[in-house]
């Protein structure tokens, strides 16, 4: 992937690293998930965004591979990334522009919008509800579909805090990653390499031990009652397979002043894989109504 890179000095002496692909006056800033993945798994946004005349620079969170990566369990707090968002947005000189996050970057950019939205000229929150109390339940909805017993050899796991468990980590792997978070076979390259450079310590500090069970520092994050604060204009990506659940989006669509909704019918969490076109032609159209005045 061509592009310009640049590491970037933030606070606590640490660094954390950035490309830009393509050169436009309309630039989006990109939010991996995670917490503790990398900008691996979005450089298909590459193909899509710069050809389409918007310029894009991915960024690796502090802990994540391309950046610093520090042993200390405090700096893993949602406030301490808002705030490292803006200092990157300042490094990169970046006004006007539009803010996108998937998953827990979709966190991230709402808690950004909420503090420091009169940068933004536009929100993209892709596949993230606005609570994790709502996403939990969610996945406990879909979980309820499975046969009871394999609910139970779940829960059975759980309950002993044994998540490495080969039967545990297969059930896993087959009943969520392989239909609510890429429904690929094989994985994409660059999605198995996020996935190979994941950091553990900064997900299990923030989520828990997995996606069921939360217990981090963000297990009660909830801006529900906050979202009507967001005013720009905003844009909100999902899978209908996805992890989160469709009706919470739709519901932070009505919640949301100037916000429109995309469901990308055959994607999941990863959208922007499985769903390829779908996910692309909804940014750009945003992007485009954005640009003209509308």
């Amino acid at each position: 992937m061509s592009g310009r890179s640049r590491v970037i000095p933030i606070s606590g002496g640490f660094h954390v690293w950035t490309r830009q692909v393509g050169e436009s006056p309309v630039k989006m800033l990109l939010l991996h998930g995670g917490p503790g993945f990398n900008h691996e798994y979005l450089e298909v946004f590459a193909d899509h965004l710069p050809p389409a005349g918007v310029e894009i620079y991915f960024y690796d969170q502090l802990g994540s591979y391309y950046s610093d990566q520090p042993d200390d369990r405090s700096l893993w707090n949602v406030e301490r990334f808002r705030e490292e968002v803006e200092e990157v947005r300042r490094y990169l000189g970046l006004e006007q522009f539009y803010l996108l996050g998937q998953s827990w970057g979709g966190m991230l950019a709402q808690e950004y919008a909420l503090k420091y939205q009169h940068h933004l000229k536009a929100l993209i929150i892709s596949n993230m509800t606005a609570s994790i109390p709502s996403y939990v339940k969610y996945l406990n909805v879909l979980r309820s579909k499975l046969p009871q017993h394999l609910i139970d050899t779940m829960l059975k796991y759980e309950a002993a805090c044994d998540f490495e468990a080969p039967e545990y980590v297969e059930l896993l792997d087959k009943f969520l990653y392989k239909e609510h978070i890429i429904r690929l076979d094989p994985m994409p390259t660059s999605v198995a390499r996020a996935f190979a450079h994941f950091n553990p310590a900064v997900y299990n500090t923030m989520q828990g031990p997995n996606e069921f069970v939360v217990t981090g520092t963000f297990k009660d994050w909830n801006r529900w009652d906050d979202l009507h604060k967001i005013t720009v204009p905003t844009l909100l990506v999902v899978g209908r397979h996805d992890s989160m659940s469709v009706e919470d989006i739709e519901e932070m669509g009505r919640r949301i002043p100037h916000a429109q909704v995309s469901i990308c019918e055959n994607g999941s969490h990863l959208a922007m894989w499985d769903d390829e076109q779908a996910y692309f032609d909804a940014m750009l159209n945003f992007v485009r109504e954005i640009e003209s005045g509308h």
